[in-house]
């Protein structure tokens, strides 16, 4: 992509970074993020220059991506994974203590923009504590550039459409999770649906009240 001057480059960049970090806003709104949620973010930076995926990975481009994420991260809590190109099997770079709270096993490999990408790049060595994992079931994510994220995120996979559908050229998709409904004809899923079934508050206090002193007496 071309500019006429380096303050076009600039305030171009920061709009990339301010429009990632709404968007992660917003998904985490709606996902009700935290720092128990992981979200997976797929990134082409060469998508958003306008290229064809693969083939120009920028780091600027990069930085711009991580700081809006970061951002959003500091807001909302979440945990974030950066998925790796298919050269290193969509490994993800997470933080040590995102790997060890979640119990994800560490592979060895140094992503680099032709094996791994810019953006898994950036954070592997932004990160001080980065680590390479093989695998994870992320809560949420974000594709920048159709880059699939799918192998990644729990079952059930609800899309989610954010207010901002293109950064740069690239295209935007996102989504959340959630568990999954079980069961046949009778099962319900909401305490409206169960009526009058439901549990008595005074009932859920009693046996809380209950439980609470039986702990007191094992400990005496």
């Amino acid at each position: 992509m071309e500019w006429s001057n380096e303050s076009e480059r600039k305030l171009w960049l920061e709009q990339i970074s301010h429009s990632i970090e709404k968007i992660a806003g917003e998904l985490a709104v709606r996902a009700q993020l935290n720092a128990k949620r992981i979200v997976v973010i797929g990134t082409s930076t060469s998508e958003v220059s306008g290229q064809h995926i693969g083939t120009t990975g920028s780091d600027e481009i990069a930085e711009a991506i991580f700081d809006g994420l970061i951002d959003a991260q500091h807001t909302f809590g979440f945990q974030l994974a950066f998925q790796c190109c298919e050269h290193l099997n969509r490994a993800l770079v997470v933080r040590r203590d995102t790997a060890e709270r979640f119990n994800l096993p560490e592979v060895t490999a140094i992503p680099v923009r032709k094996a791994g990408g810019a953006i898994a790049t950036y954070a592997f060595r932004t990160w001080s504590d980065a680590v390479l994992v093989e695998e994870i079931q992320a809560h949420a994510g974000i594709d920048i550039g159709d880059t699939l994220i799918g192998m990644h995120l729990k079952s059930v996979v609800v899309p989610f459409r954010p207010s901002i559908r293109q950064v740069g050229s690239a295209h935007i998709t996102a989504a959340y999770t959630r568990p999954k409904l079980i069961g046949g004809s009778r099962a319900v899923y909401s305490w409206e649906a169960a009526g009058d079934q439901q549990i008595d508050p005074s009932n859920r206090q009693r046996v809380a009240q209950l439980s609470h002193s039986q702990q007191q007496q094992q400990q005496q």
